[in-house]
């Protein structure tokens, strides 16, 4: 059975009619959503600051899903997800290997999107033989350039998203030209795609604690990327102002085995904004023998 709707046969295809799941383990119960083909290796989606189920682009998550199976989860006291949010990045890479290996997995594609590529990093070096490929996109390594500056650069663009009536999103992942306003118009749109079902929004303690985790991984010393020894894709748009770009370059040129690509008049969402390229160069990258 074909179905257009996004359901192919037993196998859900669409982001937007993917079930909200639980798997319960280190004393945690974990929300996630799972979809796509069961063949082949599972991407973890590793997600962004104040990022809940609901803030993937279901464009991203449906063209890696029409190929891969891909499955999204909420951090530890994130959204649905029971606990107290960490403070720490490496704590929250923690989790997410005890998430991992809940359901079953012993061989993963992690993407890891801003926040989200900062724990697919420490994954990565504490969990080795658990990752098989690493997408790092709007992130940058530890101390690097600018990414202390987020809580600043996120209460300002909040402020002035409420004085706007906008998203913060807006202005946080986009440029301000008419193109990356564009863009961050339709992003948001498709975030409310999905009507039922919904993800809680993350708690303001919550988000308070991503910051610091943030803030900490900003001011600490540089890692040793050497030692990671998988094939990394590293995308970001070329004025990110979260996450500078530069951090990007950066981290593309201390992984040994990485590729890089940068979108043009685009910011920190630029894998949202250029989602149809973006996703066949990811798939392409995972699917590479």
């Amino acid at each position: 059975m074909n179905d257009a709707q996004g359901v192919q046969g037993d196998v859900v295809t669409s982001y937007k009619l993917a079930p909200n799941r639980t798997v319960t383990a280190g004393g945690l119960t974990f929300a996630y959503r799972d979809l796509g083909p069961r063949t082949g290796t599972p991407v973890v989606f590793f997600n962004h600051l104040a990022g809940v189920l609901d803030n993937w682009d279901p464009r991203v998550v449906d063209g890696f899903a029409a190929k891969r199976r891909v499955i999204t989860f909420d951090n530890r006291g994130v959204g649905a997800t029971s606990g107290t949010t960490p403070k720490t990045i490496q704590e929250m890479a923690e989790d997410a290997v005890t998430f991992i290996r809940a359901l079953g997995l012993e061989l993963v594609d992690i993407h890891g999107f801003s926040m989200g590529g900062m724990i697919a990093q420490v994954v990565a070096q504490t969990d080795p033989q658990l990752v098989r490929r690493l997408i790092l996109t709007g992130t940058g390594p530890a101390g690097g350039e600018g990414i202390k500056d987020v809580t600043r650069l996120s209460n300002i663009d909040t402020v002035r998203a409420l004085f706007t009536l906008q998203d913060p999103k807006q202005f946080l992942f986009f440029t301000r030209t008419a193109n990356g306003r564009r863009a961050g118009k339709e992003f948001l749109g498709r975030l409310k795609e999905r009507t039922e079902d919904r993800d809680k929004a993350i708690s303001l303690t919550a988000y308070r604690s991503q910051l610091k985790a943030i803030h900490r991984w900003g001011l600490e010393r540089p890692q040793d990327l050497s030692v990671i020894r998988q094939p990394v894709l590293v995308a970001n748009g070329e004025s990110d102002r979260m996450v500078p770009s530069k951090n990007s370059y950066d981290l593309a040129e201390r992984v040994p085995n990485s590729e890089l690509v940068i979108y043009p008049d685009a910011g920190h969402g630029g894998i949202f904004q250029f989602h149809q390229q973006f996703v066949e160069t990811a798939v392409e990258f995972l699917e590479r023998r």
